[in-house]
């Protein structure tokens, strides 16, 4: 064993990590939280190399030391514990408690040092499977199904995100598997295939800073441009929304009651669209939600939510929605809807008894 060895072996890996470490540090966009996130995982990879590499030596000597047992148990538990950060980046409001199983899973692989309940290992140096011999890659397969199943059950990822996520999940899967098949021969692909994908999510997440607004999540004006051309076909309604009175909230109350009142409502079309409504902050108090495949009930029982969802707050918004027809465009679409929209506001105005501001 030497270090030239390990260069060798986890070359690629490395250069991967190092200019991870190097975006992550230097990174102005990302929040705190993920950034650590990323930055624990980099070292859980690098740590988990070095172990993984320095236990294949232990195993291909002719007498037993109990360090390979310790370094087998670390081993079993970083990858564990690597998949749960890829869980926690991936959707960051998940709760510790998903940490548990990972936790348990680390608990009886050291504690099968001395009672062999997970796996042990011989005087001559062979690797056996205890009574829970599997576990760990039962609890690394319960990990990457719940990966999954979020994906399938969040009504907020749009569908063009699925295929990286169902890739990260194939390819770690992949990996975990392998080596129950081909030997040694596969540990380090796990390493640079983990690497890869947190290079991989990291990009996706810089993406999404060109495509969202920063102070309410929502898609900006430049992906409503975008996405108007690119779904044109799928397009059956615009509807569009104004917020009532932020002008006098900025002047009563300051900009950042402002802000927390564009969030707020932003928050609440949010809530109340689906799957196949993709909403828009198009301007400061402007918004857009393209209907994609809907009927008109469908988008008439959308505003009915949006318009619960307000109800539940201070606030109120103009509404306004047109129905793609044969002869429609974009831009005659967008005319429509605001058009009824704005004769909403003026009906709200009217009724407060105030011109609109």
């Amino acid at each position: 064993m030497s270090i030239s060895e390990y260069l060798v072996e986890h070359w690629g890996m490395l250069i991967m990590l190092i200019g991870l470490s190097i975006v992550l540090y230097s990174d102005k966009h990302l929040e705190h939280r993920m950034i650590n996130r990323m930055a624990v995982t980099v070292i859980m990879i690098f740590v988990y190399s070095i172990t993984c590499h320095i236990e294949t030596y232990l195993g291909n000597q002719d007498t037993y030391t109990i360090a390979r047992s310790i370094l087998s148990a670390v081993n079993y538990s970083l990858v564990t514990f690597l998949l749960v950060n890829i869980i926690m980046i991936v959707y960051p409001e998940e709760k510790r408690v998903l940490y548990i199983p990972a936790i348990l899973n680390t608990i009886l692989c050291f504690f099968s040092i001395f009672t062999r309940v997970v796996f042990w290992i011989d005087t001559n140096n062979h690797f056996h499977r205890g009574p829970l011999g599997y576990l760990t890659y039962f609890v690394n397969g319960m990990y990457l199904l719940y990966l999954l199943i979020n994906l399938l059950r969040n009504k907020r990822r749009q569908k063009e995100e699925y295929p990286l996520i169902i890739f990260l999940a194939a390819t770690s899967t992949s990996c975990l598997v392998m080596p129950l098949f081909m030997g040694e021969m596969s540990l380090h692909w796990f390493n640079i295939s983990i690497a890869i994908n947190i290079m991989l999510y990291y990009i996706y997440l810089l993406q999404q800073y060109t495509k969202k607004d920063p102070l309410t999540k929502l898609l900006n004006r430049q992906s409503f441009y975008s996405d108007s051309e690119k779904y044109y076909s799928d397009i059956t309604a615009f509807v569009t929304m104004d917020m009532d009175g932020l002008k006098k909230i900025n002047d009563n109350e300051g900009h950042i009651a402002g802000d927390i009142a564009i969030k707020t409502v932003a928050d609440c079309f949010w809530n109340a669209s689906k799957r196949k409504q993709r909403v828009y902050r198009v301007g400061g108090d402007e918004y857009v939600i393209l209907c994609l495949s809907c009927k008109e009930d469908d988008v008439k029982a959308l505003i009915d939510r949006i318009r619960q969802e307000i109800g539940k707050t201070r606030y109120s918004c103009s509404i306004g929605y047109a129905m793609k027809e044969k002869d429609s465009t974009i831009d005659s679409l967008y005319k429509l809807a605001d058009s009824r929209m704005y004769e909403e506001k003026k009906k709200y105005y009217e009724r407060i008894g105030r011109t609109a501001r």
